[in-house]
């Protein structure tokens, strides 16, 4: 592998993290966190603006990773997962709380993969697919954390 296969892995598999056996992706959701905390500290629009312009990274690195290890999304590819878990937080205080059920919430949703995530991940091919079903299980927990937040919040007060 040259050095710019070796830099393509290092980005796809989140620093590596990827190669575990256990839970890459869960670690690779993990390993998101930080940029998402970055994220909450700027304006929410240029936050969405950076979250964009890294899923369209991600598709990229997503894409050549595929490619040098020949096959399909496989699964120490975790550049997606970190993509997703950054529109899970998108707009959202970081905080204890948000952060432990967002995170579950991303999980759960990245995992079973509701309709039409899975249908995506189906149709996209290549990088895109990768990505955009990750990039999909954000919104839908992005979503679903507002709402559960706002009943929390209504029923503490």
């Amino acid at each position: 592998m040259n050095v710019k296969q070796k830099s393509v892995m290092f980005a796809a598999t989140g620093c590596f993290v990827g190669n575990i056996s256990f839970a890459p992706g869960t670690l690779g959701s993990m390993m998101g966190l930080p940029l998402c905390f970055l994220l909450s500290k700027i304006a929410w629009e240029a936050a969405l603006l950076l979250t964009i312009l890294f899923i369209f990274f991600s598709i990229k690195i997503a894409q050549e990773a595929e490619s040098i290890l020949n096959a399909k999304d496989p699964g120490c590819i975790v550049i997606d997962e970190i993509a997703g878990i950054m529109v899970t937080f998108i707009g959202l205080p970081f905080n204890m709380i948000h952060v432990v059920l967002g995170f579950a919430i991303f999980r759960v949703i990245d995992i079973t993969k509701p309709y039409p995530i899975r249908s995506l991940e189906k149709k996209l091919t290549g990088g895109t697919g990768i990505v955009m079903d990750d990039v999909a299980a954000g919104v839908y927990s992005n979503i679903l954390l507002r709402v559960v937040s706002f009943f929390c919040l209504q029923f503490n007060h």
